[in-house]
């Protein structure tokens, strides 16, 4: 992103963060004592924004929000278009297209236990809360994902035909639909997509000690080893370090430089990532940030490919093998360079070896973390054709 690009950036979230700000309205105080977090013994309580507390009704709207065409402003696509529950809220794209046809340069973020991620998007660290990011697809303009920037009228209008009226007056005491109150429903229902119900989460939250195989549980003990390091940035209970939580006060960055690139620029002295997405150093301005991107949860990573955050890696088995080799050597084309070599790779992407068993399972571990209950679960799936049912309406 270059730096007219970025100010552009900063201008649609300062302007929309002030529209938020101005006409910030609470939950009624009576909706918020009907949300119960659905989470294993012992769990800690996502931290939450104290403007925006949890109620069913929110959650409820935000889903029909969430499953809405007519959330963009040619009516194409919604949400869901690019993160779809089948694929733990990501898609199989390599890179994401907006509803303008405009294809991005970052691949799709599952959304999975969002609600405890202390940084939000693939690299800016600024953005700390959901409800701020949200304002991304929503608003900018380049590029162009929903398209609401200077379209909020039409789009309000739009959240005036059924059922809306009644969901707004549920989750906010009011059917007039307002734009930040779309922006609050959104965040609660995202918050709301919650995977522990794993092979894994049984093993370890449940005391199910057959909920593992032997081969995974293998498996788990070379992931959590100092041989491959990989719990290094992967690790706690989302299996990545950008995680907060009720009863952690510690707040860790999680960005990590992983050696995928390191290719001559010409319009710069030193090589490094493509300039066209350079990670966290394009917000930060510091080329000690070149290449450095936020470690994504494992949660229902078998069900999320492509990966990194350019879809530049087809398939789970070539992960663990990019990792085994401590970077990706490219030997042709546009991006030729060895990114092992690159002067600020992760300390913990120093590759290993594994025999032939031990990669089965570590991938049998990985496939372990999946969640099928959250990807078939009707509570997140798309509700606008359940209201197409004769005598149907929408319940808080």
């Amino acid at each position: 992103m270059n730096i007219v690009k970025q100010l552009a950036l900063c201008l649609v979230l300062m302007s929309v963060s002030l529209l938020l700000v101005s006409c910030r309205q609470p939950a009624p105080a009576d909706n918020a004592a009907d949300w119960h977090w659905h989470l294993p013994e012992g769990m800690p309580l996502p931290r939450l924004p104290p403007e925006n507390p949890m109620s069913q009704a929110k959650v409820t709207l935000g889903r029909y929000l969430f499953y809405d065409t007519q959330l963009s402003a040619n009516g194409s696509q919604s949400c869901a278009s690019c993160h779809q529950q089948q694929f733990a809220f990501a898609e199989p794209r390599t890179r994401s297209v907006g509803s303008t046809g405009q294809q991005h340069r970052r691949n799709a973020l599952a959304l999975v236990n969002v609600a405890y991620n202390n940084t939000l998007t693939w690299a800016h660290d600024g953005l700390t809360e959901i409800e701020q990011q949200l304002l991304i697809p929503l608003f900018s303009d380049d590029p162009v994902e929903l398209g609401l920037n200077g379209n909020q009228a039409e789009i309000l209008q739009r959240l005036t035909r059924p059922p809306y009226p009644q969901l707004f007056q549920q989750a906010f005491a009011s059917p007039e639909p307002q734009m930040q109150q779309v922006v609050l429903a959104l965040a609660s229902f995202v918050r709301s997509l919650l995977s522990f119900q794993s092979d894994f989460d049984r093993y370890a939250y449940q005391q199910d000690d057959a909920a593992l195989t032997d081969v995974q549980l293998e498996g788990m003990n070379l992931f959590f080893s100092e041989r491959l390091e990989c719990h290094h940035c992967h690790g706690g209970f989302n299996f990545t370090q950008a995680t907060s939580h009720s009863s952690q006060p510690l707040d860790l960055r999680p960005f990590h430089n992983t050696g995928l690139y390191f290719t001559a620029r010409p319009e710069l002295a030193t090589p490094g990532y493509p300039q066209q997405d350079r990670g966290l150093a394009e917000i930060s301005m510091n080329p000690a940030d070149d290449g450095r991107f936020r470690a994504p949860t494992l949660r229902n990573i078998a069900l999320t490919a492509p990966y990194m955050h350019d879809g530049s890696i087809a398939t789970l088995e070539q992960v663990v093998d990019f990792y085994a080799a401590g970077g990706r050597f490219i030997d042709k084309g546009e991006y030729a360079g060895d990114g092992r070599q690159h002067p600020i790779k992760s300390q913990f992407v120093q590759g290993f070896a594994l025999s032939p068993s031990e990669r089965a399972a570590v991938l049998a571990f990985l496939h372990s973390l999946t969640d099928w209950h959250f990807v078939t679960d009707p509570d997140h799936s798309d509700p606008w054709p359940v209201l197409q049912q004769p005598d149907s309406l929408p319940q808080p």
